[in-house]
């Protein structure tokens, strides 16, 4: 796989000279990119969501659009709408910022309901239907998004057929002492982030991405990926176990990830290192929050044998 790897190192080292002391969230977020998802990033205000979602757009030479989500943005403030030509008495389908290849919505779950539904069809399948015809997005299509905890103020909980439309969910953290330290003594990430190159187009990506299709799975290795989602289905704590999409995910995600390591096989290790970032958050566990479900993913990983 030596375009995905170099493409992926190219990425990697981009977006980490802007976002310091965090280089799995940014391993993550090009899975996601890689693999063809959509990324989550999740957590409080001020440890670099945005400026990584940024980042990760600016490291592309594709056209992006940054969505600030509000309470009082509507579906059409997205998706585009209907607008009436005086001059013709026409009406003529005027585009949203969706219409475009890199997506960053901040504080998705700022919006309504109502708003985030508007995102689904984007996000599943890649067009936009308004007034009963379809127009379809861009290839390559890739949103990532933030949210804030849901615990803060002013939040709507994104539903689960809004949260499975993301590949990935990552958290931040707060940094360590010495990379706070190194975050503080520099100017401003933003403005770091304004000088930064484009490393990859259209182009790269979309054959990064074909040549991930050809990563092979082993038998025993997809029967232990299976297994794995199945037992999540059958736990005392899990309301909603994870469904067959969301092993198809781990299973993507997976490929994307060995490829991104210079090899066309998966391993185990590569679906023991993202179970929690590609499943936790298609669960439905009844203690309600996303650090439960990883409790539930880190005793099955445990208990569930993988293959030698």
């Amino acid at each position: 796989m030596p375009e995905t790897l170099t493409l992926g190192s190219r990425l990697v080292h981009a977006v980490s000279a802007v976002v310091l002391g965090k280089p799995e969230a940014v391993e993550l977020t090009v899975t996601g990119l890689l693999a063809g998802g959509h990324v989550l990033i999740e957590d409080r205000p001020g440890v670099g969501k945005t400026l990584l979602a940024r980042s990760v757009a600016r490291a592309l030479d594709l056209p992006y659009q940054r969505l600030q989500c509000t309470a009082d943005l509507l579906p059409s403030d997205v998706l585009g709408s209907q607008v009436y030509l005086r001059d013709s008495g026409e009406l003529r389908f005027q585009p949203g910022p969706v219409f475009t290849s890199v997506l960053v919505a901040d504080e998705l779950n700022r919006t309504p309901p109502r708003t985030q539904s508007a995102l689904l069809e984007c996000m599943a399948e890649g067009a936009v239907t308004v007034d009963r015809t379809t127009y379809p997005l861009p290839d390559p299509f890739f949103v990532v998004a933030t949210q804030n905890p849901s615990s803060s103020a002013g939040t709507y909980p994104l539903p689960d057929s809004q949260l499975d439309r993301f590949l990935i969910r990552i958290t931040l953290g707060y940094p360590d002492a010495a990379e706070e330290c190194a975050i503080v003594a520099r100017e401003d990430g933003h403005r770091a982030l304004e000088r930064m190159s484009a490393v990859a187009g259209a182009e790269d990506l979309l054959a990064a991405r074909t040549a991930i299709q050809a990563v092979r799975l082993q038998d025993d290795v997809l029967r232990y990926l299976v297994e794995l989602c199945r037992r999540t289905r059958e736990s005392s704590d899990v309301e909603v176990g994870v469904s067959p999409r969301g092993a198809q995910a781990l299973h993507r995600a997976c490929r994307a990830r060995a490829a991104l390591r210079g090899r066309d096989f998966v391993i185990p290790d590569d679906v023991q290192q993202l179970a929690l970032p590609v499943l936790a958050h298609r669960m439905s566990v009844q203690r309600g929050a996303v650090d439960a479900a990883a409790a539930v993913l880190g005793e099955l990983l445990q208990t569930v044998g993988a293959p030698d």
